[in-house]
């Protein structure tokens, strides 16, 4: 672990290893062919902070390798635009009733997915996105879009206050995260609310999710901790659900702090984390336990459908699959391809195992074995492909939450 690294949210220095991962590439850096083998290796290691419970990386890497120039698009499944569509629908009937024209900020807007679903609405709607290629998805849709990193210097040069604030899976990415939290209290009306989406621990935990752990993703909230943080910069959550998309996450609705009366729904999330010592070491000890056994039971189900003589692809090249496949080891000795659905990744190689990509609709015969990496869209993934579950094509699932 480094030296003299401190706790991302609370500055603590009384910090202990709980996962370790290996040194990976950077999971979003999928390369060209001339590409493969000059990928930077990174540490990819959990730790627990002893003073407010936090798990975090003990490794950034700089924000303007992974988020200036890459490849993720939020609009590529009809899962997640329903989830957008739901979340906005719901922020919107969280607001006091108003004659005025409602105003909604997206922090990492991405493509415009999210935002869209505002606009339907009739929301005033901006996006800030530091990827100019992504951004220019939503521009051309007609989706105002800064191009730059959020923080509070971006805050006060916008010079607006928004009804609402949107955060879709990017609140635990932020190295700046002190400054973004400051810029978003500048920019939320009195009466307004931040919602904020992110993968939550507690599910990844008891999903045995750990592909959600990439670089990206900085920090690794429980209710608890996002409480303590939002804390320190005049904030509060008041409101929580829970949802399954990617696999477990929460949409907690937070507010400038005593302006709204604290749900018994957030409490009673809250008292089910302390419960489940979800907010505890030990549980994050037996975690990596668990996750080291998983490993050994995917790579024995690989060699044995080779054995049988199957042919075997992985279903989708997100960026949580490279973690997956990097950590086992999972490379072309298994994997013949990666069948992709996302254009901006045609004809490249994963990071780290060097698998090629094939996009889904240039796909001319499918393999015996479907490894799906993917495996947060499961149910769309099953529908869509029915007749090939027929035919008897296996899709094998190594992540498997219940409720997915």
């Amino acid at each position: 672990m480094p030296k003299d690294i401190e706790c991302k949210i609370c500055g603590g220095t009384d910090l202990t290893p709980c996962l370790d991962l290996g040194m990976q590439p950077w999971g979003n850096n999928f390369l060209r062919e001339n590409e493969i083998g000059s990928e930077p290796l990174y540490p990819l290691r959990l730790i627990y902070c002893n003073t407010c419970s936090c798990v975090q990386l003990d490794y950034t890497v700089p924000k303007e390798v992974m988020f200036s120039d890459h490849t993720y698009v939020s609009g590529t499944t009809e899962t997640l635009r329903r989830h957008f569509e739901e979340t906005a629908k719901k922020a919107d009937a969280a607001l006091p009733e108003s004659a005025e024209p409602r105003s909604v900020l997206d922090i990492g807007s991405n493509d415009g997915t999210q935002l869209n679903e505002y606009r339907k609405l009739g929301y005033s709607c901006l996006g800030v996105e530091s990827c100019k290629k992504v951004a220019d998805i939503a521009i051309e849709n007609g989706i105002e879009t800064i191009v730059e990193f959020f923080n509070l210097e971006t805050a006060k040069k916008i010079g607006r206050k928004f009804d609402i604030i949107n955060a879709s899976g990017i609140f635990f990415h932020l190295e700046e995260l002190h400054s973004a939290s400051e810029g978003i209290k500048e920019a939320l009306k009195d009466d307004g609310i931040f919602v904020v989406q992110f993968l939550y621990m507690k599910n990844i935990v008891e999903n045995l999710a750990f592909d959600q752990i990439y670089h990206e993703h900085l920090l690794y909230y429980t209710l608890k901790t996002l409480r303590h943080l939002l804390n320190l910069h005049g904030m509060e959550p008041f409101d929580c659900y829970l949802s399954p998309i990617h696999g477990g996450s929460a949409i907690v609705y937070a507010c400038h702090k005593g302006t709204r009366p604290v749900s018994d729904n957030f409490t009673r999330l809250l008292q089910d984390e302390e419960t489940a010592g979800a907010n505890s070491l030990k549980w994050y000890k037996d975690f990596a336990i668990r996750v080291a056994q998983m490993k050994e039971d995917t790579v024995a189900y690989l060699k044995k459908k080779k054995a049988e003589g199957k042919t075997i692809y992985g279903f989708g090249a997100p960026v949580k699959g490279n973690t997956f496949l990097n950590y086992c080891k999972i490379g072309t000795q298994y994997l013949e391809c990666l069948v992709e659905k996302n254009p901006l990744r045609k004809g490249l190689y994963s990071p780290g195992m060097h698998i090629p990509i094939i996009l889904e609709e240039e796909l001319r015969a499918h393999p015996d074995v479907y490894l799906v990496l993917a495996w947060n869209f499961k149910e769309e993934i099953l529908r869509n492909n029915r007749h090939l579950v027929e035919k008897g094509v296996e899709f094998y699932f190594p992540v498997n939450p219940k409720g997915v």
